[in-house]
């Protein structure tokens, strides 16, 4: 017996649009009463702004003004809406955006098998999810299955905010209202190996370490040459699961494919997110070695999610890879982070001098540390004013940090540094350096 499948009688056509058109008053008393009352006035404050679209590089609002997108928080390496991440997720959009999850599907395989392509030495299986901190929590688990029950992290890291990540992530601010949360879990200063030692020392073949090659929410952080070489030889020493938190600073965000990469380390287990995503469609992964996985290749129902693998987001991850290496994005971060960063310094320290403590990166992750945290968030306001949009740091008022796509074009780099430039002289008079390197508001 045939059966005909069933079709849509009709399309909407492309220029439709589901969305009615709102108001920042009608908009914000929606933010108020159905969100939060805290969003809606963080809004006002960045300037009541109604992101309506993007491509590229920038985003257009509903009074047609656009902006540079320096910020997005990493998620925007390939920029918005990539015509090569938009085809691959289009295509699976009009097919099979969701599976059963009983049947084998073509889209999750190969979006594995991409992912694990680029990916350092010796990590072979893949667990999907739809968020950073979702594979923070996968992660977790796996280090349980393999008898790491004692967790450590770094001072000021960042994971996410579940309640696993939330316990890794070392900031007391954020963990403070939901204590308890899980225990045995331990901070050590990042980049100090040393203080790492004696943890892993006193639970040998017991511990595992969750480690940020930078730590991009304390401040675009970068550690000593060495550092993770260091730690993963501690780990190898002590038998401890060495997980690298990638979610930030992988997929070229640093100017190499992985942070890792500068030292030449491989991970038991590695993070990532945000440029996985290709901007379309959330997803998160977490990829491991045989053996760290094993738990999970014998039981596939040990650990799941019902959109685990959807193809919607399996299409965005190979769209977004693809997207990659047709554009050598990673060499593109490598060379546009190269000429931003002292252009970025030399700017930025002619207005406010010694009230900076330092401008760094490596790739496309940039900040400037204050030594007050005042002009950190008034130059993030000032820089939406003339139309570039920046990250806040959650784990440091001190920097301000841009994260800005590997497509910028000549003419975007010009419009950075003059809008720049121009944020600065507004913003630089009211705060006069002290003498001994604070700074006095004006």
């Amino acid at each position: 017996m045939t059966t005909t499948p069933f079709l849509p009688s009709a399309m909407p056509p492309a220029s439709a649009t589901t969305t009615p058109a709102l108001g920042r008053e009608e908009l914000g008393k929606l933010y108020r009463s159905r969100l939060s009352k805290g969003r809606a006035t963080l809004g006002e404050l960045f300037g009541g702004h109604i992101e309506v679209a993007s491509q590229g590089a920038w985003v257009t609002t509903s009074d047609d003004r656009n902006f540079l997108n320096c910020g997005g928080y990493g998620v925007f390496l390939t920029g918005a809406r990539h015509p090569t991440v938009v085809r691959h997720v289009a295509e699976q959009l009009a097919t099979h955006p969701v599976a059963t999850r009983l049947f084998l599907e073509p889209q999750v395989a190969l979006a594995a098998d991409a992912l694990v392509s680029v990916a350092p030495s010796g990590l072979e299986r893949v667990h999907f999810a739809g968020s950073g901190a979702e594979a923070v929590e996968t992660a977790v688990k796996l280090a349980r299955t393999r008898g790491r029950h004692r967790l450590i992290a770094t001072e000021n890291g960042y994971h996410g905010k579940t309640m696993g990540a939330l316990s890794l992530t070392g900031k007391n601010v954020f963990q403070e209202p939901f204590r308890p949360l899980l225990p045995e879990t331990a901070h050590v200063p990042y980049g100090d190996a040393a203080a790492l030692e004696p943890l892993l020392a006193a639970a040998p073949g017991e511990a595992c370490v969750f480690i940020e090659p930078v730590q991009g929410e304390a401040g675009v952080v970068i550690p000593p040459a060495g550092y993770l070489r260091a730690v993963r030889d501690l780990c190898d020493r002590y038998g401890a699961l060495l997980v690298l938190d990638e979610i930030q600073t992988g997929l070229g965000r640093l100017g190499t494919w992985w942070g890792a990469d500068r030292e030449g380390v491989s991970p038991d287990v590695l993070l990532v997110g945000k440029g996985l995503s290709g901007g379309v469609v959330p997803v998160s992964a977490v990829v491991a070695t045989r053996e760290a996985f094993g738990a999970f290749d014998r039981d596939p129902y040990l650990h799941t999610s019902t959109f685990s693998g959807a193809p919607l987001a399996m299409a965005a991850v190979r769209g977004s890879l693809a997207a990659m290496h047709e554009d050598d994005l990673v060499a593109r971060s490598r060379d546009l982070g190269a000429e931003i960063l002292p252009e970025l310094d030399r700017i930025v320290r002619s207005h406010y001098g010694a009230a900076v403590r330092e401008v760094r990166g490596r790739g496309l992750l940039l900040g400037i540390e204050f030594t007050d945290p005042g002009p950190a968030g008034d130059l993030l306001i000032e820089l939406i004013m003339n139309g570039v949009i920046a990250n806040h740091s959650l784990n440091s008022h001190l920097v301000l940090r841009f994260t800005p796509p590997a497509v910028l074009t000549r003419s975007d780099l010009d419009f950075f540094y003059e809008a720049v430039d121009r944020a600065c002289r507004a913003q630089s008079a009211r705060y006069a350096p002290t003498a001994e390197g604070g700074t006095i508001h004006a």
